[in-house]
């Protein structure tokens, strides 16, 4: 029998789906899983009707859930709306059960798939529907623990935050030169500052100043484990969990003003042009005079005068040229708003708007952009200067696939665009389009689609380059204090610096960690994900009834998903509810009446009114009016 090995995708309407390459991948239907949970390692038969044979590996154990008592027995309904089976608690676990508490349970015993999966029960959180019970279930069923064991805080208590005279001794001294952060309102962990100092010839020096937490955090230790099993800061809308603890993260790592801090820096000489002249990398002690937010920093750019007036407008005019100079060499202009919620004491949300991209916000992108690629070229070159063996953690950005960017392009001919992708795929062609629809209704869709078309960008030992910002060598050197990959980039880069000897075993280890952490990476983003969609749905409950302008988003064969055009909340128009006709979806991009032939199209302007906003789904429901 033909069989393959992969980790299996579990969509919400029960398919499963298993990578066979790259462009290709086999679905097996919902009765044919046996007991795969999405995620899990399986082997599947791929003769006649595909079906999973085995189990190898479950991706995850533990999950969370709702309580229910049916006839007796209890059972935990999942959060996740991709296990299609509630779990059995058994009568000697479910004591201290109640109906409609938010549990921790872990899978015990599940062999047969037409019996529900045994689990028991960890923890129970707290009743459903409250704040708190809901933002720690969104992380414990991601393995995310918004606490840190006692022996990793005891490690980071210790640490000696005093900056002896040997180790100033060892780093270059930046602290004469004028240097800030610009960070969001309410950050607390600053990983990286600017500084800013004209030259006695004419030139500007510039220095791009980052957070030397491999100082504090060395390997092996319980600190690095922690971080190492985190692997990312996570972002919900009513909290922030470190990936360091907070004594780490927010004091003696983070480059608080007017305080001497521990960097690793690159520092470069531009000339009047705005050229490279040169530039230096190691580590440094600097001491930022400022902290500014972004609303701050571009209220003195825009009013032309307050601290520092001078050295922001000019690092401005510096990053408006580089950006035009890097999408004119085809890196890819996806500047999209950001979806703020703000929320009240409680945790409820009071607000949902779009959030405009500030020139600032675009200032400090340029230069830590700048700053990870000139790394990567430093050690590129280093290495094969030295003659040494290269080893090093890339950000890479692999081709879009081509297939759905042929169908992209189909779909964008019935808007009178024209997507040119004979002989592969063009950034700048990206560009030219992007370009063409700004400020038309139909912008953010396209942005969209074209984003679905692109492949996700992960770390690597193996560098490919990042087609999305047409850079051949880029990292993510800029923020340690948040991104373990940042952490391994330093100590790498340390490594090569010194011109200490890479071994195989070394390039083992990276390559496993450069993996674990991009699995850690989507894991963080869709914790953060669901706790927006939980806040976004909490905030609609009072306004059923109510209308709103959107547009279609979203084509499947049950209905049409629109976002709203003020807040960006995206919910569902069934076709069920589109009375006038039967719609069928006739394209990944359009539905059309069989009688009438009327048909929606991704893109479309539409009215729409909220029907239902259903919490433990996460679902928003709209008609058409």
């Amino acid at each position: 029998m033909k069989t393959i090995e992969g980790n299996i995708k579990i969509t919400r309407s029960g398919a499963g789906f298993v990578d066979i390459s790259n462009n290709e991948s086999i679905r097996i239907e919902s009765g044919r899983l046996k007991t795969a949970l999405n995620r899990d390692k399986v082997v599947v038969s791929i003769e006649g009707n595909p079906e999973v044979l085995k189990v190898l590996e479950r991706a995850k154990k533990q999950f969370t859930g709702t309580a229910e008592q049916e006839n007796g027995k209890w059972f935990v309904i999942p959060d996740d709306k991709k296990i299609h089976l509630d779990f059995f608690i058994p009568k000697s676990g479910a004591e201290k059960l109640e109906p409609n508490k938010k549990v921790l349970v872990e899978l015990v015993k599940w062999d047969n798939p037409e019996i529900n999966p045994e689990a028991k029960v960890l923890e129970i959180i707290g009743e459903k529907g409250e704040n708190e019970t809901e933002m720690q279930s969104i992380l414990l069923n991601r393995g995310i623990d918004f606490s840190f064991p006692e022996n990793v805080e005891k490690e980071a208590k210790e640490i000696n935050r005093k900056i002896n005279q040997e180790e100033m001794g060892k780093r270059k001294d930046l602290r004469g030169s004028p240097t800030f952060t610009i960070d969001p309102v309410g950050g607390k962990d600053f990983d990286d500052a600017i500084s800013f100092k004209k030259l006695s010839n004419g030139n500007y020096e510039i220095g791009v100043h980052i957070a030397d937490v491999s100082h504090y955090v060395r390997s092996d230790t319980a600190l690095d484990e922690e971080a190492r099993e985190r692997g990312f800061s996570v972002y919900l809308v009513d909290r922030t969990i470190p990936m360091l603890p907070e004594i780490l993260s927010n004091d003696v790592c983070s480059l608080n003003p007017n305080e001497d801090k521990l960097v690793f820096s690159i520092v470069f000489e531009f000339d009047k042009n705005m050229k490279i002249q040169n530039h230096w990398i190691g580590r440094a002690i600097i001491n930022s005079n400022k902290r500014f937010t972004y609303e701050e920093a571009q209220e003195i750019l825009d009013k032309k005068k307050g601290q520092f007036y001078e050295e922001l407008n000019t690092l401005n005019e510096f990053a408006q040229k580089m950006n035009k100079e890097r999408v004119e060499a085809g890196s890819i202009l996806f500047n999209r708003d950001e979806i703020k919620i703000e929320i009240d004491e409680r945790g409820e949300p009071t607000k949902i708007y779009k959030k405009k991209r500030l020139d600032t916000h675009k200032l400090v992108e340029e230069f830590m952009l700048l700053a990870n690629k000139k790394v990567t070229e430093h050690i590129e070159k280093h290495c094969k200067k030295k003659d040494l063996q290269e080893l090093f953690v890339y950000r890479i950005h692999d081709l879009p696939d081509e297939e759905k960017l042929q169908e992209l392009s189909v779909f964008l001919k019935a808007f009178g665009y024209h997507l040119n992708v004979e002989g592969g795929v063009n950034p700048k062609e990206i560009n030219r389009l992007i370009r063409e629809v700004e400020g038309k209704p139909e912008e953010e869709l396209v942005k969209t689609t074209l984003i679905r078309s692109m492949a996700k960008a992960e770390y690597s030992v193996k560098n490919i380059g990042h087609f999305g910002l047409a850079f051949q060598f880029y990292t993510h050197f800029t923020s340690p204090i948040r991104r373990y990959a940042d952490l391994l980039v330093h100590r790498l880069l340390e490594k090569h610096l010194g011109e200490q000897p890479v071994s195989r075993k070394e390039l083992e280890k990276y390559r496993k960690l450069s993996f674990d952490v991009s699995e850690k990476e989507i894991n963080a983003a869709e914790a953060e994900r669901e706790s927006k969609k939980y806040k976004t749905v909490e905030f609609m409950q009072d306004k059923i009834g109510n209308e709103f302008s959107a547009v279609i988003a979203g084509v499947t064969d049950w209905g049409l998903y629109v976002s709203l055009k003020e807040t960006g909340a995206e919910g569902l128009v069934r076709l069920g509810s589109l009375k006038d006709d039967f719609y069928r979806a006739d394209s990944k991009y359009s539905v059309q009446g069989e009688k009438t032939k009327k048909r929606f199209r991704l893109g479309d302007e539409v009215k729409v009114k909220l029907t239902r906003a259903n919490l433990d789904q996460k679902e928003l429901d709209f008609v058409f009016i």
